[in-house]
């Protein structure tokens, strides 16, 4: 590679003209870059300067070292000097010597451009012959030594931190401000350079353009520039445009970084970079640019600056950590343990941050196993102290991670922290559980704590079952005695709410694997997790699986009843049947401790009307139960068992008169046992042929529901089809719905119904020869019951009205009709002569 070289200086006449020009150029040398050379390599003397400098003064001047970007993409790099009087004898004077890089070209071997400050290589005045050779290389200076920069460093400690942060902005962003340089020296700008390229990455180091001194920066096009203090008045304020550092005032702060010209927090990478420096350790900079990451991530300086021992901010000891969680190959042994020392080593902090000790925790888990114990040992230790002292979560290293000695010493030191955050119960219960795992791998006593703790627990977790998680499964594995004591807790719960329990079962994978019977608690694990579809829709075989995985006799612990019901029908009610072959199954005995013969006098209760179980299972209750029904359930089981008599057959005469006995004791009466009752009294009415004197019975009773449910009867399908099939069932029908016509009450609303509404559609029904049956009929009964039938059978509104007026006999002048062997004039009376045709008198319409 070769180097075009430049000389410019004040000559005398020649053939390219006289004062300051170009004296020597290695041929070839574009035009274009010359224009634009003449403008970068000028100079002007400081303001203060002597006017006739001496010898000694002149070596006093500052020294323009530049490396600018030309717009054809080439480079130039130069060195301007101030050297006084001219060959005429004027001062003013300077030598500029120059080297053009082709676009896309670097020094020799890869040599930053900062090398070359004060290089041998630089000539003092323009060489003889006009035309020099091109250079091979610009040896490097050998006044950046390694020692002198890591002095200037120290001695720029408080400014490192923000002008590396501007130097990030740049190399991110062509847009960013301009650096400015405040020295009374220009080789410590080049010093500046210098450290500013050991830490950029390398190509950024290669593109830094700079000039170490100038009158004038505001035409200063380089990315760093370089004045003394005499010319940086103007600059302040000019945020947008330049970043002025002033490093010839006393430092901005006593101790730590400065901030920026802004106010502005230094970058994470630029502090790691400005402790390295300061820290004597530039050559960790090369072994950085060569480890995986986005460039400027303050993971891979910061991990290599804890390797050596340099002290970091807490973010960058957490950025150190992930970076060696994603690359721990990039370590060597030897460094990995120089990283998990410092990060292990004490901190003044009060408390460390959460982030940094998560990053600790993730570190140590991925490494921990390949760390020599006497390195992993004062890690784990402070990653339990943090899991103790801290409010966030901390996951705590394995029990092996801990040297015996260590160990001991932390149990005496946190022992009674750790007894105290267990047994606190505020804050919710993951804390306490982590504490009682470190308590564990420290073999600290917390025995009595655990109870309470899973006292708490089993609530939490009742109340929110999405609190169940990863830390908790893990801590009852580590933890048999609380996974017991949860577990003896939950079968608590289920005795007094097996519903919750079971709810938190299906939502939380909790393990029930228990040497302790736990039967409470293995009933709702296995209607929780038992096959799907649970008894396939037989509650009762439900019943008897749910009871079978308790693992108890029900005999022996009766209150598995009660549960067991509560996880089957839950706030349902078993259907008559169903608790028919329960009590039947388990027999009465049971029920009576495990206080579950309620449910099953409920569900006779709430039967469905017409229900033939719902009145044997009264009749069952009445029987077994006797001593504990409450007066109003025995009322009320009494008028189920009595229509279970009627359905038998086995009720005697009276039946009204029992039932509203009955009801006045049951009263208020549920409307599913009224409906059954009174549906049961009505279709025996109608379908027995003896039944005439219970009819006169609910006419006096003036009974609206058992009336109403005489009239829901009559209109079922049955009747209607055997009205039209049985002529003396349509004749005694119409008897019966004839008589009383003055009765009025329930009776008087229901009487017109029935002969309008279903009578009188079963006539219009009747063929001519079956409705002459029905005429036949009603005269072996009477001959005025024939002629009554004819009268209400004839269409037109007289018969009708006939009918609803009680017929000629309610006439004017006419006697009101008599029952049969009464004495009252109320229409209707007590006498016998039930199912007889000559039961009533006048009792229809003539």
């Amino acid at each position: 590679m070769s180097l075009g070289q430049l000389h410019y200086t004040s000559a005398p006449p020649g053939p390219d003209g006289s004062g300051f020009r170009f004296t020597a150029l290695t041929p070839g040398l574009p035009q274009s870059v010359l224009r634009e050379a003449e403008q970068l390599i000028g100079y002007e003397p400081p303001r203060n300067a002597p006017s006739r400098p001496s010898a000694t003064e002149l070596e006093a001047f500052p020294r323009a070292f530049s490396y600018s970007e030309l717009s054809d993409g080439s480079r130039l790099l130069a060195r301007t000097v101030y050297t006084g009087a001219d060959y005429s004898g004027r001062w003013g004077n300077f030598h500029a010597h120059a080297v053009h890089l082709a676009p896309g070209r670097q020094l020799p071997d890869g040599a930053l451009p900062v090398s070359a400050w004060e290089s041998p290589g630089w000539a003092a005045a323009t060489p003889e012959g006009g035309a020099p050779p091109a250079l091979a290389a610009l040896p490097p200076s050998t006044l950046l030594d390694p020692a002198g920069l890591i002095a200037f460093a120290a001695s720029r400690a408080p400014w490192l931190a923000a002008v590396f942060t501007d130097l990030q902005r740049q190399a991110e962003d062509e847009t960013a401000p301009q650096v400015v340089l405040v020295e009374r020296d220009s080789a410590d700008v080049a010093r500046w350079v210098a450290l500013a390229s050991a830490a950029l990455p390398r190509e950024a180091a290669h593109r830094l353009t700079f000039t170490t001194y100038t009158r004038r920066p505001h035409l200063a096009g380089q990315r760093i520039v370089g004045v003394l203090p005499d010319d940086a008045h103007g600059l302040a304020g000019s945020g947008r445009r330049y970043r002025v550092h002033d490093c010839s005032a006393p430092p901005p702060a006593p101790v730590g970084p400065a901030p920026g010209p802004d106010g502005s927090e230094p970058a994470p990478w630029a502090v790691a970079a400005a402790r390295i420096w300061s820290a004597g350790a530039f050559e960790l900079f090369q072994h950085a640019h060569r480890l995986p990451g986005e460039p400027f991530t303050a993971g891979p300086p910061s991990a290599l600056a804890l390797c050596a021992g340099i002290d970091l901010p807490s973010s960058h000891r957490t950025a150190a950590a992930l970076w060696a969680c994603e690359h721990p190959a990039e370590l060597d042994g030897q460094e990995l343990d120089g990283l998990v020392q410092t990060l292990a080593a004490p901190r003044q902090e009060a408390a460390v941050p959460a982030a940094e000790t998560a990053a600790l925790a993730e570190l140590f888990a991925r490494v921990g196993a390949n760390l020599r114990p006497e390195t992993a040992a004062p890690l784990a230790a402070r990653l339990l102290t943090s899991a103790v002292r801290s409010d966030e979560p901390v996951r705590p290293p394995d029990p092996g991670a801990l040297t015996d000695e260590v160990a001991r010493q932390l149990a005496a030191e946190l022992g009674p922290e750790l007894r105290a955050g267990i047994a606190d119960p505020a804050g919710g219960f993951a804390r306490p559980l982590r504490l009682l795992r470190v308590a564990g791998l420290l073999a600290v006593d917390c025995s009595d704590l655990v109870a309470p703790l899973a006292h708490r627990l089993a609530a939490a977790l009742l109340a929110d079952p999405a609190a169940y998680g990863g830390e908790l499964h893990e801590t009852l594995a580590d933890r048999p005695d609380l996974h017991t004591a949860l577990l003896r807790e939950l079968d608590a719960a289920a005795l007094a709410g097996p519903a919750s329990v079971t709810v938190l079962l299906e939502r939380a994978p909790v393990e029930l694997e228990s040497r302790e019977p736990l039967p409470y608690l293995r009933m709702c694990g296995w209607k929780a997790r038992g096959p799907a579809g649970g008894g396939g829709g037989d509650r009762n075989g439900e019943l008897r699986a749910v009871l079978e995985a308790a693992g108890v006799s029900v005999f022996a612990h009766p209150p598995l009843l009660r549960v067991a019901f509560r996880l089957v029908w839950g706030s349902d009610t078993p259907t008559p049947e169903e608790a028919r072959y329960v009590l039947a199954e388990t027999g009465a005995d049971v029920h009576r401790p495990a206080e579950t013969w309620p449910f099953l006098v409920t569900a006779a209760l709430n039967g469905r009307p017409g229900d033939p179980h719902a009145d044997e299972l009264a009749h069952e209750l009445l029987a077994a139960f006797s001593r504990e029904l409450r007066p109003h359930d025995r009322a009320a089981l009494l008028l189920l068992e009595f229509a279970r008599d009627l359905r038998a057959g086995g009720a005697g005469p009276g039946w009204v008169d029992r039932y509203l006995g009955l009801r006045r004791a049951a009263e208020p009466v549920n409307p599913t046992v009224l409906d059954h009752v009174c549906g049961r009294i009505a279709r025996r009415l109608l379908t027995d042929p003896g039944a005439g004197r219970e009819l006169d019975d609910l006419i006096r009773s003036r009974d609206a529901d058992l009336c109403a449910a005489y009239e829901r009867a009559a209109r079922e399908d049955a009747i209607h089809s055997r009205l039209l099939r049985e002529p003396r069932y349509f004749a005694d029908r119409f008897v019966d719905w004839n008589a009383h016509p003055q009765a009025g009450g329930a009776w008087g609303k229901v009487r017109g119904a029935l002969l309008d509404g279903v009578l009188r559609p079963a006539a219009r029904a009747l063929a001519a020869e079956d409705l002459a049956a029905v005429e036949a009929a009603l005269a072996k009964r009477g001959a005025r019951h024939a002629e009554d039938f004819r009268a209400w059978n004839r269409p037109g509104a007289l018969s009708r009205l006939g009918l609803r007026f009680g017929g000629r006999d309610s006439r004017p002048g006419k006697a009101s009709p008599r029952r049969r062997g009464s004495g009252s004039d109320s229409g209707y009376g007590s006498g016998s002569g039930s199912g007889s045709d000559d039961r009533y008198r006048d009792g229809g319409v003539r």
